[in-house]
């Protein structure tokens, strides 16, 4: 149950981050388009800038699923197949602690309880706190940088969901392999 969550989490991963890739390439053909005609776009260069991180954290996370991630394979196919094992298992059980770990640096840095706490008031949350994550605007788009970076707590939730599903389903299936 938990590794057919964790499958189609990482299909919707990949489709939003197709549909970004596709997005940055029409920002930045736009960006050369409007240059070239003098009359260049401010935003879009920004724009493309989010989109890209979008689409790293979003595949990212997805190739946790896959175990495709770039790593040095040296060590584990110079092992034996059962300290390849050993080794596969303890860099599933690091990414899951990574994430577990990455999880709650977003619940201090956005800190949801306390701006309950404020009545989701952004002037009395910055006030309590010193923290102005929901305040920040970007330099161009003109909207809150919090929209961002909202993609970071969303990568930690789809890390853990993948690590925590590799844990409990050791081999990859056939047809998972990429």
């Amino acid at each position: 149950m938990l590794y057919q969550a964790s499958k189609a989490w990482a299909r919707v991963e990949i489709f939003c981050a197709a549909t970004l890739a596709a997005t940055v390439s029409g920002l930045i053909l736009l960006n050369v388009v409007t240059r070239s005609m003098g009359q260049s776009i401010y935003w879009v260069d920004e724009a493309a800038i989010y989109a890209m991180v979008w689409m790293t954290f979003l595949a990212a996370s997805a190739a946790v699923h896959h175990r495709s991630a770039v790593a040095v394979t040296l060590l584990p196919e110079l092992a034996s197949p059962r300290v390849g094992y050993l080794l596969a298992r303890f860099a599933d059980i690091i990414v899951f602690v990574f994430a577990a770990l990455l999880i709650w640096i977003c619940w201090r840095w956005f800190m949801p309880l306390e701006l309950a706490r404020q009545g989701f008031d952004i002037k009395a949350f910055q006030g309590a706190t010193f923290n102005f994550v929901y305040a920040e605007p970007t330099n161009t788009l003109g909207i809150k940088k919090v929209w961002i970076w909202l993609v970071v707590p969303l990568f930690a939730f789809g890390s853990l969901l993948h690590a925590s599903a590799n844990l409990t389903h050791p081999a990859p299936a056939e047809e998972d392999a990429p």
